[in-house]
């Protein structure tokens, strides 16, 4: 069975980390009609490039036209559907019916991938979009490891499974979601998500208009709504096992150091997995991928149809800081490199690249006209930094916080 690591892209520079560090495939959005309207997204032209870009990697792209849609609507997508055709996309993740449709009608070449906001819960389901001409079913994230088992053994073979893996989780039904349009008139069915359920909330009694009442969690408040992030690189033989051909990590907001740090950490589980199909998990890659800022982990539904862990945090926590990332190396081993965080002469970080991570001190730093320094104390300052050999452009730097 194949087993496809999916990327999220939500601009150029995230879609060469994904590429770089391991996926197998990315989806990204458009200028219209998916649902991360504002990630940094693809015009036509940019979409075609990707393309090129992905497929001369031998891998695979996959574009979003998954909102919901007015009648107004309807002629962009029709428009859309032809650029994605034109740009040799691999596929289309659409969820409305009148998308399916307009593509099938208008890009009959175009493979079409049912997006979660289709909320497909059971075999009967997936297998009605199958005859609809849907190649690949993404699975809403409110199933448990037993259904996603059951929806695979009454579906036709012909019929792809994706899952998701790893990333945050919508407080409502597989992302469809009407809060966001109600308080601000952002539609989430459209891609314009406020994001109204990280918001802090208070209670308020009747006959008590104006008088807000806290319930308290920690020192910041009480998040009626806010998920964990989902979390599953210790449990992909389980989800293989039980049918999923492609493991689809959530991002297309994020950056290009955490789309790389977290595609590199499910590579070496996959390829660990694959490789040696016996061996226990390795509980290094969970420490990995928590080097990226994220919100406490958990399983979702996979093992339980009420998970154990209540939602109520938006704080984020994280193994690392990010540093830098390098943009290009000179011939003499110097990297230049664009700071994120401040960092000293003298320090111990890591050099992070798509063959591993590497400690090493900064012991030599100039500025881009030579002149030595001490510190990097600004946002986007460039930097000459002495690196180990090997170094490329695209990779990253970060300082470890917590032990290995």
């Amino acid at each position: 069975m194949e087993c496809e690591l999916l990327a999220p892209v939500g601009g150029e520079s995230q879609l060469e980390a994904a590429i770089r560090f391991g996926a197998d495939a990315v989806y990204m959005g458009g200028k219209r009609f998916g649902l991360r309207a504002y990630a940094g997204n693809f015009d036509d032209a940019a979409l075609r490039r990707a393309a090129q870009y992905v497929h001369k990697n031998g891998k695979k792209i996959y574009v979003t036209l998954n909102a919901y849609l007015y009648n107004g609507d309807l002629e962009g997508v029709e428009q859309a559907a032809r650029a994605l055709a034109e740009a040799q996309v691999d596929a289309a993740i659409v969820a409305d019916p009148a998308a399916v449709e307009i593509c099938r009608q208008v890009a009959p070449e175009l493979k079409l991938h049912l997006s979660t906001q289709a909320n497909t819960l059971n075999w009967r389901a997936a297998a009605f979009w199958h005859r609809q001409g849907i190649s690949r079913v993404v699975l809403a994230r409110e199933l448990t490891m037993e259904d996603v088992r059951g929806i695979r053994e009454n579906t036709p073979d012909t019929l792809e499974i994706e899952a998701f893996v790893h990333g945050a989780v919508c407080a409502s039904y597989s992302g469809r979601c009407v809060l966001s349009n109600y308080l601000t008139g952002r539609d989430a069915n459209q891609g314009q998500c406020a994001q109204t359920c990280r918001w802090k909330y208070a209670l308020v009694e009747e006959k008590r208009p104006g008088e807000y009442l806290p319930v308290f969690e920690d020192a910041r408040g009480t998040y009626f709504y806010s998920a964990n992030d989902l979390c599953m690189i210790a449990h992909l033989r389980e989800l293989r096992q039980a049918g999923v051909c492609s493991f689809k990590i959530e991002g297309r907001m994020k950056t290009d150091y955490y789309v790389a740090t977290v595609v590199a950490a499910y590579r070496r589980a996959i390829d660990d997995m694959l490789e040696r199909p016996d061996a226990p998990f390795d509980e290094r890659l969970l420490q990995e991928v928590g080097n990226a800022s994220h919100r406490k982990f958990g399983t979702g539904f996979y093992f339980t149809r009420r998970p154990t862990d209540p939602p109520g945090s938006v704080e984020y926590e994280r193994n690392a800081d990010y540093i830098a990332k390098v943009l290009k190396v000179d011939g003499q081993g110097l990297a230049l490199v664009e700071q994120k965080n401040k960092f000293t002469r003298g320090e111990t970080l890591q050099w992070m690249s798509p063959q591993g991570i590497v400690d090493f001190v900064a012991e030599e730093m100039t500025d881009e006209e030579g002149a030595p320094i001490d510190c990097a104390p600004h946002p986007k300052q460039r930097v000459m930094l002495r690196m180990p050999a090997g170094v490329e452009a695209g990779d990253f730097i970060r300082r470890q916080l917590t032990q290995r």
